[in-house]
């Protein structure tokens, strides 16, 4: 691939995945993947990515640079979201039926253990110094934090209502989007302590952060809400595509991407002006569920 950003689409209805070149706004590649996947998550250092398909119970490892699988297992209860642990050489997969995160060796996906969660556990969020793991557990209406060296419970905080999905901010705080309460909560790993709370619109899915704020899809609104990471009040509203879901964001901290699942495509949004710039078509029901942006450098991988 050439050197740029890419996002890498999972698309629960059609079973597959699409390649999508953001700077040249296309999609240049569409490849199989059975089972509905919804969880996504990119390796940079490794050049991988990991999907999760509920239908199938199947966790995949892809090649970035030719997005070929290379390994896969099948785990009982309900996989459904996916973390990337680089510098640990795991992954994490939530288990949406049994309370509990598993761990998995990131090379040859073997089970390394279990956590325990609250309640129907789904986005999860790794910090980006290694130090803790939290999940959004939905039905528990709490956050439970790791610590990521010992893989034990460091808290259980409790937010508003059905967390989903989960974010570690650039200021170092968790932030949950909660579709009961349209809200995102934020929270403090090291004290276990809610900080704030930003209203949002309908059913806030997924968030990613640019340019000093916040950007949360709003599934039943149609739109992303924007938030200052400072004063966390609401500075913008954007209309998208149809049911936004996963959003993630480009290296450069220029480009928002939104996936539309009734839409069937991604919207990009330009994070400085706050405004939407464009859309490209993907396959059926993208969700995009994690972190789906790598950065190709020109030499086969991230």
């Amino acid at each position: 691939m050439a050197a740029g950003d890419f996002a890498f689409v999972t698309n629960q209805n059609s079973s597959d995945l699409s390649i999508l070149d953001l700077d040249a706004r296309t999609e240049v590649k569409r490849i199989e993947v059975p089972g509905k996947p919804a969880g996504i998550s990119v390796d940079e250092a490794h050049g991988w990515f990991f999907t999760v398909s509920p239908d199938s119970k199947t966790v995949r490892r892809f090649d970035i640079a030719t997005a070929t699988e290379q390994s896969e297992t099948t785990l009982d209860g309900g996989p459904i979201g996916v973390a990337v642990d680089g510098a640990g050489g795991r992954i994490f997969v939530s288990d949406w039926y049994n309370a509990r995160i598993w761990v998995l060796d990131a090379e040859t996906l073997e089970q390394r253990g279990t956590l325990e969660t609250g309640s129907a556990p789904a986005g999860m969020a790794v910090a980006a110094d290694g130090s803790w793991l939290a999940s959004a557990d939905r039905d528990a209406n709490r956050v439970s934090v790791f610590d990521l060296t010992t893989l034990e419970l460091r808290h259980a905080i409790t937010v508003g209502e059905r967390p989903f999905g989960i974010s570690a901010g650039p200021d170092g705080m968790i932030y949950a989007a909660n579709v009961g309460s349209n809200s995102v909560t934020v929270a403090d790993p090291a004290t276990g302590q809610v900080t704030g709370t930003v209203e949002v619109g309908e059913r806030p899915y997924g968030i990613a952060f640019a340019q000093g704020a916040g950007f949360v899809t709003n599934q039943y609104g149609d739109t992303v809400s924007v938030f200052g990471l400072d004063d966390l009040a609401v500075e913008a509203t954007l209309d998208v595509g149809e049911y936004p879901e996963g959003i993630d964001v480009t290296e450069d901290g220029r480009t928002i991407v939104v996936a539309n699942w009734f839409s069937n495509s991604v919207s990009l949004i330009d994070a400085a002006s706050r405004t939407v710039t464009g859309e490209i078509g993907t396959g059926d029901g993208p969700r995009a569920f994690g972190h789906f942006i790598a950065r190709d450098h020109g030499e086969g991988r991230p």
